[in-house]
């Protein structure tokens, strides 16, 4: 039997697909509720330096497709342990975007998947969470506040 090892987390956004986008693309408005900050503006084919100061961490990602206001897919993770996660937005009108995040490569002979798989569940959750609150309430101090 083979293990599905995807991640999906889905979440309205009661924002335009544009607006939503524009949140994730920009590298300073990502600090108001992601990464404390992005090396520069996601593009497919950069790679781009994100830094979470509160934990002293970096880590790169490599954007491979950007579909304006539509998608966002980038690889990031060591090598030969790299997952792949694809964003999309759906945006019925001006007023409200579905987000869904999909992360998939995670390796199903891996003993730790399901506690893997776990983990970035819950990280995306908080993510969404905090892009919530801040492009409906303008909250910019959720960030880097989940406890492990």
């Amino acid at each position: 039997m083979v293990m599905d090892t995807q991640i999906t987390t889905k979440m309205k956004i009661n924002q335009s697909a544009k607006t939503v986008f524009e949140a994730l693309i920009d590298p300073v408005k990502i600090g108001n509720y992601w990464f404390s900050s992005s090396s520069e503006r996601w593009e497919a084919g950069k790679k781009i330096v994100l830094r979470y100061e509160e934990y002293g961490a970096e880590g790169a990602i490599n954007v491979l497709e950007v579909l304006e206001n539509r998608k966002i897919v980038f690889s990031w993770g060591e090598k030969d342990k790299e997952t792949v996660v694809t964003i999309s937005l759906e945006g019925s009108d001006e007023k409200s975007t579905i987000i869904e995040i999909n992360e998939s490569g995670l390796k199903e002979e891996d003993p730790e998947v399901i506690s893997k798989m776990l983990g970035q569940k819950e990280g995306w959750v908080y993510m969404l969470s905090c892009l919530k609150s801040y492009l409906e309430h303008d909250v910019n101090d959720l960030r880097a506040s989940l406890i492990h």
